[in-house]
């Protein structure tokens, strides 16, 4: 098994990897007039420029139904897996993933789909399970929800499935609690090694079981306020990967704000979190975790506070201020970031140019 594919076919210590592009505003519900409307010819560009400048991955969200406000806010979205065949199509580095709800796709389909993405990008697919919590989107499909243990299950038994179909050369029947498949086949395999780079970021001890057990990597929140209890979590789970004979990474999520100087940067953030926020699609969104005006207290209040929290961890600041950040969670231990943008295209340029020289004279 060549290791090659497992470390994104680079040798950076700390990779960096564009969050969420797939769908309209990104992870940041904002109504600015320049914020990211995922079109297919931008997404293109995007990829483009990744590929170009030393950006090693591309991690979107799997989302099929918007959180209302103004802007709809991830009303629009490309379907991951035929999106990430078609940016490998476009790309000769990048390492694209496709971020699949399980319960979603039928096991047969999606080790195809997967199979035909992997070949397009000759070996650089990558695939992220999620086992899905927004009950809008699994009502649309007309399936089921499932409480929170069952649905780990369900998944256990549905990559186990997908795997022995890259594996397995003849027919083979597959009965479990939940799937019962007969005389399965299927041809070809994957375009190099056994299985793609598989990612996961359940938050759970389930989740993080599941991982262990099947993942490449693991996705874990930064504390930049504590930087030995990340750097702890991250030696115990590749400890118990090792302890299961497997070897796994840890990577954390964010979002990026780089201008020319701090100081433009801490602005641009401010205003992003303030007055350009979309508050209206932020309430929807709270209201699916079962947070509402009428059970919190000052809701407003809460509101207002959320949307830091909602873009992931603020990487905000000049060039140097990014890369000192990078390096920091790097000196935690973590193999890298997938990070979101408001514009991916009019960002990113500034990151290729100034953050990415800056990793590579630190050894990055």
């Amino acid at each position: 098994m060549s290791s090659s594919r497992y470390h994104m076919y680079s040798d950076h210590p700390f990779k960096l990897g564009l969050f969420g592009a797939n769908c309209s505003s990104g992870r940041a519900a904002n109504i600015l007039p320049e914020r990211w409307l995922a079109d297919w010819e931008s997404c293109a560009e995007m990829a483009r420029i990744a590929d170009e400048g030393g950006i090693d991955f591309i991690l979107p969200i799997g989302r099929w139904k918007g959180y209302g406000g103004p802007t709809d806010f991830q009303g629009t979205t490309f379907e991951t897996i035929t999106w990430a065949t078609g940016l490998l199509a476009l790309t000769s580095k990048l390492t694209v993933f496709g971020t699949v709800h399980a319960p979603l796709f039928n096991p047969m389909v999606a080790a195809k789909q997967i199979v035909t993405a992997d070949h397009v990008g000759r070996g650089r697919f990558g695939l992220n399970i999620v086992v899905g919590w927004n009950e809008p989107e699994f009502q649309m499909s007309g399936i089921a929800q499932r409480d929170h243990g069952d649905r780990y299950e369900f998944a256990e038994e549905w990559i186990s499935a997908i795997k022995k179909m890259w594996s397995e050369e003849t027919p083979f029947d597959y009965d479990k609690e939940y799937l019962k498949l007969s005389n399965v086949v299927a041809k070809p395999k994957l375009y190099s090694d056994g299985s793609p780079l598989i990612i996961n970021a359940g938050q759970s001890q389930t989740g993080r079981d599941f991982a262990l057990r099947h993942c490449h990597a693991f996705f874990t929140n930064f504390r930049e306020a504590d930087v030995k209890r990340s750097a702890d979590f991250v030696s115990k789970f590749k400890s118990d990967a090792r302890a299961l004979g497997r070897e796994a990474n840890v990577y954390t999520q964010g979002h990026v704000v780089c201008r020319p100087t701090r100081s433009e940067a801490e602005q641009y953030f401010v205003h992003l979190t303030t007055e350009a926020a979309d508050y209206e699609a932020l309430e929807g969104l709270v209201s699916l975790k079962g947070i509402t005006r009428e059970n919190t207290d000052d809701f407003e209040a809460y509101l207002k506070e959320l949307p830091p929290k909602n873009v992931g961890y603020p990487v905000i600041g000049s060039p140097e201020d990014v890369a000192k950040k990078f390096i920091k969670m790097r000196e935690a231990g973590l193999s890298g970031i997938a990070f979101s943008l408001v514009n991916y295209v009019e960002e990113l340029p500034l990151i290729v140019e100034e953050v990415i020289p800056r990793l590579r004279e630190a050894g990055l």
